[in-house]
């Protein structure tokens, strides 16, 4: 029999070691993968011959930024480099740890991430109305031309949201300045990870005011959003980027759908 002084241990490794696979890039990138498939799938679905492509935000700044490299076939190039990168971190990842992957651990980061969602709905907007001292500003508060699109549309920017925004706000965006404090400024890892976070959140909500489908200005949206930024980057550099694309697909799903 197990000793009674040893049971604590031992759910504090069985812990431990969940927290540290789904961190890790074979579970992470393999969490994902669902994401860019629906996403993709219903972009298809959706377009209209004729009619301008809908994309979610950050999937359209990467596609043109590999267009501004590579020409009209840069963004299929490029979407193939990072599918290339992700498989070959997994393979890696595989290789080195020598174990096979466990339904239950993708089970429980999707627990996780549902979990989260809710918590962040709740936590974030009564935060907001908190510091705008009215719930009334929160209940105004306008998320703009996608408003207006259907059902179908809205599934297919909550994904591209989890994925995409991710990819680039929090993997490019805070592991990069993240690492510049580090390098250049010579910061701590957490001082490094404060700054990184609150620096990407400004600039994650204000990028939700760009384009044809962007937000009309207001203080209510930007500091909600803000506050949404923080929370990402906040559980992106706890809990890696699997679990994160997963809880802002289903927080953008709960606040569009």
């Amino acid at each position: 029999m197990t000793p009674a002084s040893a049971t604590p241990r031992l759910v504090g490794a069985r812990r431990s070691s969940y927290l540290n696979l789904s961190r890790s890039p074979r579970y992470s990138v393999l969490f994902s993968l669902p994401l860019l498939l629906g996403y993709e799938a219903l972009a298809a679905f959706l377009a209209r011959p004729g009619a301008p492509e809908l994309r979610n935000g950050a999937d359209a700044l990467l596609r043109a930024a590999f267009t501004a490299v590579g020409g009209r076939n840069g963004p299929a190039f490029g979407m193939a480099a990072i599918i290339l990168l992700g498989v070959g971190l997994v393979v890696r990842d595989m290789r080195a740890s020598r174990d096979r992957l466990r339904v239950a651990v993708f089970g429980g980061m999707l627990a996780e991430s549902v979990a989260l969602a809710a918590v962040f709905g709740i936590v974030i907007g009564v935060t907001t109305a908190r510091l705008l001292g009215s719930l009334h500003a929160l209940a105004t508060l306008s998320l703009g031309p996608i408003e207006q699109t259907s059902w179908p549309t809205r599934l297919m920017l909550s994904l591209g949201a989890g994925l995409y925004e991710e990819l680039f706000f929090r993997v490019l965006l805070v592991g990069g300045i993240a690492a510049a404090c580090r390098i250049v400024a010579g910061l701590t890892p957490r001082a490094s990870g404060v700054i990184a976070a609150i620096v990407s959140a400004f600039i994650f909500s204000a990028f939700h005011y760009i384009g044809p489908y962007g937000d009309q200005l207001q203080l209510q949206s930007f500091v909600f959003r803000m506050l949404s930024g923080l929370a990402f980057s906040g559980l992106y550099l706890v809990r890696g980027f699997g679990v994160t694309a997963w809880t802002h697909a289903l927080y953008d799903g709960m606040l569009l759908l």
